[in-house]
């Protein structure tokens, strides 16, 4: 199955129904659909070549979905570049990745150097002879593009992949991978024909994992070109929207923004959370301001977004608020030690994966990808644990591991203890180099507005639930967390900005 079919399946639900929605246009299924075949016919007549690579760099526009879904229909591979990212970043990922087509918003083009690929425009005010989304779709109008067949295993996405540390590295996505993704929301999450989706978060990174299985049930997207808590309160009442991805970051805009309150949501029934934690006080606010609707997903670029997931219904209770579900239908999952030994339920160890959802490699980086995917089972590098019922917890990354006085300390532990303290409003935890203990456990704390505690307060805190050998050694208190393109905080930069 391509991914375009998904496309088809939701004009097979009603052609007449709203697909798209956005600050420029609205497209039922069959505008949207003759566009983006129209869009994709010259994608085609620029590169003919199947399989041939497209850049977009753009914000949530309906210009930003129609090329994507254009790059499909043409048989060719999406790389996403956020426009968040630095200019040395972004040309970075286009050196390694080598789009023979770039698509840009009028307002991303200086984000990244000129390339010899040809530049199509996105969204754009020009009036000139640029070409654009728009002069292609015109050009091209009621033309279709030429079939590409292609393997499961061919590439369809090259993501990066950088997490909270690291460099970022460019991830093959194949096919079989995509159908995956899509195939296991649709099933976990009961997607249908009267979901309207509010893509809020940027369209280069999670978000866009929830494009094809909405479209696959016939449902709606809602476009946000600037997610805004106020603009995310109004678009949800506007269009009765029922499903929201948003990061934690995200969702605290929202807890903070006074417009929204426990009726303003009446129509959400997925607000789903993912690509960092949530500490369990934010958990238990979200459900007291907006009712049980917090779900939330598991899963790397590797592995995209759906590893282990929990419904809203699971979430409410008490033992399962640090957790982040359990494994679903296209992926399976195991705990591992060192020696790639499997533990048993309750012992932490590396997080490994495998299945269909599982990445090809990483483009043109055979070594690493050989040291990533061992007999099968994708090494995630997260540590964590499954209890007996088979719930995944997640405690850290395995290169974040603090070695301690000859002890290993996972600074998810830590985390998971200082955020249930009331004072703090979120945290991170790291090791630096220390004469007497090797590695000391310090923490960067960002407090509750308002709040205030004594330091050593939040250490004794600590050490009454954990060993004290785990308690930070110091804790250093912060007005902001440094956050990665993604929304991830990012614990290099915190070790950098602490000094």
């Amino acid at each position: 199955m391509r991914p375009i079919d998904y496309l088809y399946r939701g004009l097979a639900h009603g052609s007449d129904s709203v697909a798209i929605a956005g600050p420029s246009a609205s497209l039922t299924y069959a505008e949207l659909v003759t566009a983006v075949e129209s869009l994709a016919s010259g994608l085609q007549s620029i590169d003919a070549k199947p399989g041939s690579r497209v850049g977009i760099c753009a914000r949530n526009t309906v210009e930003h979905l129609l090329a994507l879904l254009a790059t499909y229909a043409a048989g060719k591979v999406w790389v996403p570049l956020n426009p968040r990212n630095g200019r040395a970043e972004l040309d970075a990922m286009i050196a390694a990745t080598r789009p023979t087509i770039m698509i840009a918003d009028e307002t991303c083009v200086d984000r990244f150097s000129a390339t010899s690929a040809p530049l199509i425009l996105a969204k754009t005010t020009t009036t000139s002879g640029a070409v654009s989304v728009g002069s292609l779709i015109d050009t091209r109008s009621g033309t279709k593009p030429e079939t590409v067949k292609r393997s499961d295993e061919d590439a369809q996405i090259i993501k990066f992949s950088g997490g909270s540390t690291g460099r970022p590295k460019p991830v093959v996505q194949s096919l079989r991978c995509i159908n995956a993704q899509a195939r296991g929301l649709l099933e976990f999450f009961d997607f249908n024909a009267m979901d309207a989706n509010l893509i809020a978060a940027p369209l280069t990174h999670g978000t866009s994992c929830f494009v094809l299985p909405i479209f696959a049930a016939g449902g709606q997207h809602v476009l946000l070109e600037e997610p805004k808590a106020r603009a995310i309160v109004e678009q949800i009442r506007a269009h009765a929207i029922t499903t929201l991805y948003a990061p934690p970051t995200m969702i605290y805009a929202l807890l903070d923004e006074p417009s929204a309150n426990e009726r303003s949501f009446p129509s959400l029934r997925h607000l789903i959370y993912s690509a960092a934690p949530m500490s369990p006080a934010r958990i238990r606010e979200v459900q007291h301001r907006f009712g049980p609707i917090l779900e939330t997903a598991y899963g790397q670029v590797e592995a995209p977004q759906i590893i282990a997931a929990m419904r809203a219904s699971d979430l409410v209770h008490p033992e399962n608020v640090e957790s982040v579900g359990r494994p679903s239908s296209v992926a399976q999952v195991a705990i591992m030690n060192p020696d790639g030994a499997e533990l048993e339920p309750g012992e932490v160890g590396e997080i490994v994966v495998q299945g269909p959802l599982v990445m090809n490699g990483y483009l043109d980086r055979p070594e690493l990808t050989a040291e990533t995917i061992v007999d099968g089972w994708l090494h995630t590098g997260d540590l964590g644990y499954l209890d007996e019922r088979g719930y995944l917890f997640i405690r850290g990354r395995l290169r974040e591991v603090i070695n301690t006085g000859g002890f290993k300390v996972f600074p998810g532990d830590v985390e998971s203890v200082l955020a249930k303290h009331p004072a703090v409003l979120e945290c991170c935890v790291f090791g630096v180099e220390d004469a007497k203990w090797g590695e000391a456990v310090h923490a960067a704390v960002r407090l509750v507005d308002g709040a205030t505690t004594p330091l050593e307060d939040l250490i004794e805190f600590v050490k009454a639930e954990l060993d004290s050998v785990k308690a930070p050694k110091r804790i250093h208190i912060v007005t902001e967390l440094p956050r990665n393109a993604a929304g991830k905080v990012s614990r290099g930069d915190v070790k950098t900005m602490i000094g």
